[in-house]
């Protein structure tokens, strides 16, 4: 997929397997500047249409080297506004020998929705994808696109509009910016009829923001997808940037060098359609035009109303790329974790938060994936691979707390797991862990031989504080007995519960 866009031309490699995984393989990228190389009558020169060749046939080079079988590539809002759109297109083509769709603006914004639905549960929001020369707005209402609309600037060409060159950026420039912008948006009545929704974030400038952000917090978890920024920070980012030149911005912890003139106009762009749409946060995506295109060209059609979705794809798909043991196993400690949980979770004095049941659910899904670098440490390679896969549907929080279920030993390697990411945790979430992960401990000492030999399990507490398990098994369970015997001691520490398994 080749995003060629106003400021940046992006290339994503995908591949696809055969039992429908799919993963990014590899990505390039050029800061093109379309929109500043636009000359006062629109056109495009050529000197810039030949550099453009070069990199399409690069990006097309490592296309072929991965064996791509399908290149697609689309052209954006600086080729839509070229006055000599057609000829750059048809050069570009020939030259490049790709064909390049110039993708009007509704559909680049219903691509972008796309991309936010297929990788986030939110329900309700506003979207918004800052690029170098359009903005879009689109209107989610219950996971549905209600409106959209595609603006004429974004942080190039607003840049160039309001001659904001290398120098600083004064309060009254900002003014005189934000107000043309809110103009413009202004014709767009709904945009303001929905207070309070949260704004979900697309494209370099909202990633730009994220990352001065988690910089500037010491953020411990390098994840951008999902990363909420208080609107109260926009503002301090803004007007911390705006009254420094261009060099000084390029010193700036976080930001990108090649962001450093175009960040300021970004961030006024964000203020404005933030104070428009009264958001209530800001939250990033870190999926976009790219992976809404991939999802739509490549991948079956799915149905993005029901939010849960979300989760239960990427749970499908991190199984799926990393295949370590035959899936019967993982679905039959998922059945009997579960079956624990919602026996134990309704006795009284036992307090979980309330999406326990779907940390634990992900978790013994996923939580033999360690073992296809190496078994015989792969609860630690497990909680490498949870916290570093891209994977959705969870908060930033909620990942951590999952993978330190999933990779769960004992309650000291647990602690050392999450120790360095104390700053995202919250009162409870060490307990939750340790009870979550106690049960899995559990459910896969009921599965030990891995032979699925338990067809029914009955859970009950029974005086003495102790929690019978007894089973229905196609054979007797001499392993699976030892196992939760070991298993005991700590398990009463935990539950102040017993385990002891009978066959029935």
């Amino acid at each position: 997929m080749i995003d060629i866009g106003s400021n940046t031309v992006r290339l994503a490699v995908y591949q696809v397997m055969d039992n429908g995984a799919y993963r990014v393989i590899d990505q390039g990228r050029w800061s093109a500047r379309l929109s500043q190389k636009l000359n006062g009558d629109g056109i495009l020169p050529l000197d810039a249409v030949s550099e453009l060749v070069e990199v399409l046939r690069h990006f097309r080079r490592i296309c072929r080297m991965h064996g791509a079988t399908r290149i697609r590539a689309v052209a954006t809002a600086a080729i839509r506004q070229a006055a000599n759109r057609r000829e750059v297109l048809e050069r570009l083509g020939r030259k490049a020998g790709l064909n390049i769709e110039l993708l009007p603006g509704e559909d680049e914004a219903r691509l972008g929705c796309v991309a936010m639905l297929r990788t986030m549960d939110v329900q309700d929001g506003f979207l918004v994808d800052i690029g170098g020369g359009s903005t879009e707005v689109s209107l989610i209402l219950g996971r549905k696109l209600v409106n959209a609309v595609s603006f004429p600037f974004g942080c190039v060409n607003t840049a160039l509009r309001h001659s904001l060159g290398g120098g600083a950026v004064s309060a009254a420039q900002i003014e005189r910016l934000q107000a043309d912008i809110q103009a413009t948006m202004r014709e767009q009545a709904w945009i303001a009829e929905h207070p309070g929704l949260p704004l979900i974030g697309l494209g370099g400038t909202t990633r730009a923001l994220a990352k001065l952000c988690q910089r500037a917090d010491n953020y411990p978890y390098a994840n951008l997808h999902g990363y909420e920024v208080p609107v109260k920070k926009l503002s301090d980012k803004l007007n911390a940037l705006a009254p420094l030149n261009v060099d000084k911005r390029r010193k700036v912890p976080g930001l990108s060098k090649d962001r450093a003139d175009v960040i300021v106009p970004g961030l006024a762009i964000l203020q404005s359609v933030t104070r428009m749409t009264s958001a209530s946060r800001i939250v990033i995506c870190g999926a976009g035009l790219r992976d809404g295109i991939f999802f739509e060209t490549c991948l079956p059609r799915t149905d993005v109303s029901d939010a849960s979705m979300v989760l239960e794809e990427s749970i499908r798909n991190l199984a799926a790329l990393y295949p370590s043991v035959p899936q019967e196993h993982p679905l039959q400690v998922n059945k009997l974790a579960l079956t624990l949980f919602d026996r134990l979770a309704s006795s009284g004095g036992q307090s979980l938060p309330s999406r326990a049941r779907a940390w634990l659910d992900a978790a013994s899904r996923l939580f033999k994936i360690g073992a296809i670098i190496d078994v015989n440490d792969f609860s630690d390679h497990t909680f490498y691979l949870l916290t570093h896969a891209h994977w959705n549907g969870l908060t930033h929080r909620e990942i951590l707390l999952t993978a330190a279920i999933a990779s769960y030993r004992g309650t000291s390697p647990a602690r050392k797991k999450l120790s360095a990411y104390r700053q995202l945790l919250q009162n409870g979430d060490y307990e939750a862990v340790f009870k979550l992960g106690s049960l899995l401990q559990l459910a896969a000492a009921l599965d030990r031989s891995e032979s699925q030999a338990v067809t029914s399990l009955h859970v009950s507490v029974a005086r003495g504080n102790k929690l019978k398990l007894a089973a229905t098994a196609r054979h007797p369970l001499p392993v699976e007995r030892t196992e939760v015997d070991s298993l005991a001691k700590e398990f009463r520490k935990i539950w102040r519960l017993t385990p002891r398994l009978t066959v029935v």
